[in-house]
């Protein structure tokens, strides 16, 4: 019995020693990937993993916590042990559905309306938020904030291919949205209810009338298109 609690004893303490004390099982690689717009190098500086510590008492919640923190486009990321010497990151990062023009750069707002990097070229393929609601009279109860999300789901609801189209989305009022396409084409929205089903109607209208330059999904049971 007394053996067998010496042994039990034994290889706590040994196992112990291992993780906490020994150089066997600490830090010596730290990987980052997922990164598109941002460098692995930006990540891993931001995550300032702790290089020669015992790999069991790294806090992977307090890394992850650190690089979004410093590092705004990124949304999430996935902090994993990778036995017995490595660390590895695995980062998503935001992606603009939409942008506002600030002097002469740009503010790059995602899909859940967080503004998160303002950058000096206008990324390909995002179009550009105009907002001219201050003379409108329902301006007192949607103020820019919530306009602004109301053009965020819009642009969130567009097909991908009318998305690549779309060069401004202007919003005069909650309800009063027009998006303005590519050679100089114009589309009515309206409102940002039933976005799904106006980017049906509109795919439907861009593909039946290739040469038209203006197009009304405002109610999309009844689309309507003109000119030529």
């Amino acid at each position: 019995m007394l053996l067998c609690l010496l042994a039990a004893v034994f290889l706590v303490g040994g196992g112990s020693w291992v993780l906490y004390g020994s150089s066997w099982l600490r830090v010596e690689k730290v990987t980052a990937g997922g990164t598109q717009v941002l460098t692995p190098e930006q990540v891993l500086a931001a995550a300032a993993v702790p290089v020669g510590a015992p790999l069991v008492t790294v806090d992977t919640d307090e890394i992850a916590a650190r690089v979004r923190s410093r590092l705004p486009r990124v949304d999430s990321v996935d902090v994993v042990r990778a036995w017995p010497h490595g660390i590895g990151l695995k980062v998503t990062e935001r992606k603009p559905v939409l942008l506002i023009k600030k002097d002469a750069k740009f503010v790059e707002v995602d899909a859940s309306g967080v503004r998160f990097d303002t950058v000096p070229k206008a990324p390909a393929g995002v179009p550009v938020l105009e907002l001219s609601a201050g003379q409108s009279p329902s301006g007192r109860r949607f103020d820019e904030e919530r306009l602004l999300h109301e053009a965020v789901g819009v642009a969130r609801d567009l097909p991908e291919a009318v998305a690549k189209e779309t060069v401004q989305v202007k919003v005069g009022s909650y309800d009063s949205v027009v998006l303005e396409l590519s050679r100089g084409r114009a589309v009515v929205w309206g409102s940002g209810e039933q976005g799904e089903a106006k980017g049906r109607a509109l795919t439907a209208l861009l593909k039946a009338a290739p040469k038209a330059d203006h197009f009304d999904v405002s109610v999309p049971t009844a689309p309507a298109v003109s000119g030529s």
